[in-house]
């Protein structure tokens, strides 16, 4: 998977255009988490900054179940899960690029500590993977404010990333 497709491809969240993101997770994150989240959103410009949603819990409701009830009906849901697709920074560029493109909003969903069973990976849109490796669905907050961050400097050249 190569980077952003030439000048085309142009970066979420321009002006009057911008690509809707939210991000949905389940439950309360310690400080240090919230912290590490709100570092890199703060780096994003106002309107590249996706809107984070806690989905609280709910009696009878599996995670992911609030997680895919949670999804309006205008986004695109897109899980992330380690038995997903896996995706490269410059790839995951050139999908909000094409999302955006697209006229698209997108709900990334973080699951639980159970993760999401085969059912709700094929109710979704995409699977992506951030990793093989298991990770700890709060620490995945970050690493994903990080790569979306990551994914607006490669859409901007800007020089944080340095493939």
């Amino acid at each position: 998977m190569g980077g952003p497709r030439g000048a085309a491809a142009r970066p979420f969240g321009c002006a009057g255009t911008a690509l809707k993101l939210r991000v949905l997770a389940v439950g309360k994150a310690p400080k240090w988490i919230d912290d590490g989240v709100a570092h890199y959103l703060r780096r994003l410009p106002p309107a590249s900054r996706p809107e984070l949603t806690i989905v609280a819990p709910r009696r009878g409701f599996t995670d992911e179940q609030r997680l895919l009830a949670a999804v309006r009906e205008n986004e695109v849901a897109v899980i992330l899960d380690r038995r997903g697709r896996d995706i490269t920074s410059d790839g995951l560029a050139t999908l909000l690029a094409d999302w955006r493109m697209a006229g698209r909003d997108v709900a990334l969903l973080i699951g639980g500590s159970a993760g999401f069973d085969a059912e709700a990976r094929r109710s979704a849109a995409q699977v992506l993977s951030l990793s093989a490796l298991t990770l700890p669905h709060q620490l995945v907050r970050v690493l994903l404010a990080e790569q979306l961050y990551r994914a607006w400097t490669i859409l901007h050249h800007h020089p944080y990333h340095r493939a």
